[in-house]
C-alpha cells in the first residue's frame, strides 16, 4: 500500500466533497440544481471508491466506482430531469424551514455525527478512518432533507443522499461490500427511483400537484 498518510488525505478530501454536496443540497433553491449537486456527490463517491481500490489493491472497487457513475451520476439524474420536465412542476424547492435555519440544522447534524462517532473506534491503520463520521453526517442530512421538503421528488433526493451515506460507510468500514451485494444495492436503488418517479407522475396527473403538504389535506 502507498504511504498511509497520503492515501488517507486523498480519501478524506473526496469524502469531504461528498459532504459538501450534501450541505449544498440543503441550501439550494432550485430543483434542477439539486439534481446536479446529487450527480456531483455521486462522482465524489465514485472517486472515493476508486481511490480506495487503488490504495488497497481491491480491484472490484473500480467496478463499483464505474457503477456509481453510471447509475447515480448519470441514469438517476437523467430520469429525474425527465420526470421534472414531464410533470412540469415548478423548479423552486419548497421547504418547511428557511434556508438559514436549514443550514444551521444541517451543520448541527454534522457536529453531532462527529461527536457521536468517535474516531477512536476505528483502527488507526484504516485509511478511511475519518470517513465514518462523514457518512453518518450524510445519513442524518438525507433524513433531514426527507422531512423538511414538501415535494415528493426532493424527498426522494433525500433518500438517495441517505443511501450515499450508507455507501460511504460501507467503503469506510470494510473497503467495500462483496460485489454481488453492491450490484443488488445499485439495482434496488435504481428500481426504487423509477417507482418513485412513476408514482410522482401519477400523483401529479390525479391531483395536479406533488406537494405532500397539500396532499395531506386529502386525509379523511
Amino acid at each position: 500500500m502507498p504511504n498511509l498518510s497520503l492515501a488517507t488525505n486523498a480519501v478524506d478530501s473526496l469524502a469531504a466533497l461528498a459532504l459538501l454536496a450534501a450541505l449544498l443540497m440543503v441550501i439550494t433553491k432550485r430543483m434542477d440544481n439539486a439534481v446536479r449537486i446529487l450527480s456531483f456527490q455521486a462522482l465524489a463517491l465514485a472517486a472515493t471508491a476508486g481511490a480506495v481500490g487503488y490504495f488497497t489493491g481491491n480491484r472490484h472497487m473500480y467496478l463499483v466506482a464505474l457503477l456509481t457513475v453510471a447509475v447515480k451520476a448519470v441514469a438517476i439524474p437523467y430520469f429525474t430531469f425527465y420526470i421534472i420536465d414531464r410533470i412540469g412542476v415548478t423548479r423552486e424547492v419548497e421547504r418547511y424551514l428557511s434556508t438559514k435555519t436549514s443550514l444551521v440544522v444541517a451543520v448541527g447534524l454534522v457536529v453531532l455525527a462527529y461527536y457521536v462517532v468517535e474516531p477512536s473506534i476505528v483502527p488507526s491503520t484504516l485509511l478511511t478512518k475519518n470517513c465514518l463520521p462523514v457518512s453518518v453526517a450524510m445519513i442524518l442530512i438525507g433524513l433531514f432533507l426527507m422531512i423538511s421538503r414538501k415535494k415528493a421528488l426532493t424527498q426522494m433526493m433525500g433518500i438517495i443522499v441517505m443511501e450515499n451515506g450508507l455507501f460511504l460507510a460501507a467503503v469506510a468500514t470494510t473497503y467495500g461490500m462483496p460485489l454481488v451485494v453492491e450490484l443488488g444495492i445499485f439495482f434496488d436503488l435504481f428500481v426504487g427511483v423509477l417507482i418513485m418517479g412513476i408514482l410522482s407522475f401519477r400523483i401529479n396527473q390525479t391531483f395536479d400537484s406533488i406537494n405532500t403538504d397539500r396532499l395531506q389535506k386529502l386525509k379523511g
